[in-house]
């Protein structure tokens, strides 16, 4: 597959010809969803989730489809009846030709303060494994994760922790919008002399093999 990285959280994935994008938020471009095939939201906070984005998606192509829970559906199924699927923590599917298991429930703790929503992780193709907003582990190898290192939920200490827990072949930042320039040295030496595992961050726009 080709992984383009886009801004925060979302991310591309080609294959075959056919594209799968994951969490076009409001913190990615504009046009981060437009020529998917497939989308992938993991929850419903708005760097996460744009419902203008995802409709411009469906808007320009009519076969283009949906996967998101339940909070998330309920928000956009009734402009696009049959082409937004709810799905849940061990639900499998098939999107556009790739292969997606679904793990996870709950958002991770911001504060004891704040209720927990529901969140959930997309492993693509037993190979790329994308969070959301939580540090969940799958019950299955993952080759490439899709590492969230630098939110209001989390310190340094936890994302290299679940970089060691994971074990992944390799580890891409996203969730970074927030992570200033000053800041990207410091996390990327200390992710990687900690983390146990090949560590790497890509520009919005670049794109690897994965």
């Amino acid at each position: 597959m080709k992984l383009t990285k886009k801004s925060h959280a979302c991310v591309r994935l080609e294959k075959d010809g056919r594209t799968l994008v994951l969490d076009p938020g409001g913190f990615t471009e504009e046009d981060a969803a437009l020529g998917a095939d497939a989308l992938l939201v993991t929850h419903e906070h708005p760097d996460h989730f744009d419902e203008g984005r995802l409709r411009a998606a469906l808007e320009a192509n009519p076969a283009a489809e949906i996967w998101t829970l339940r909070s998330v559906a309920e928000r956009i199924s009734a402009a696009f009846p049959g082409r937004v699927h709810t799905v849940g923590h061990g639900d499998a599917f098939t999107a556009a030709g790739f292969d997606v298991q679904v793990h996870g429930e709950l958002h991770a703790v911001i504060h004891p303060d704040i209720p927990r929503i529901t969140n959930v992780g997309y492993l693509v193709d037993g190979s790329v494994f994308h969070p959301g907003d939580a540090l969940t582990v799958p019950d299955h190898p993952v080759d490439t994760l899709l590492l969230p290192v630098m939110a209001p939920w989390n310190k340094i200490s936890e994302v290299i922790d679940y970089v060691r827990e994971v074990r992944p072949r390799r580890a891409y930042d996203i969730h970074d919008a927030l992570l200033t320039d000053l800041a990207r040295p410091l996390y990327d030496r200390q992710i990687g002399e900690l983390g146990g595992t090949d560590h790497a961050r890509l520009a919005p726009g670049d794109s690897t093999e994965v």
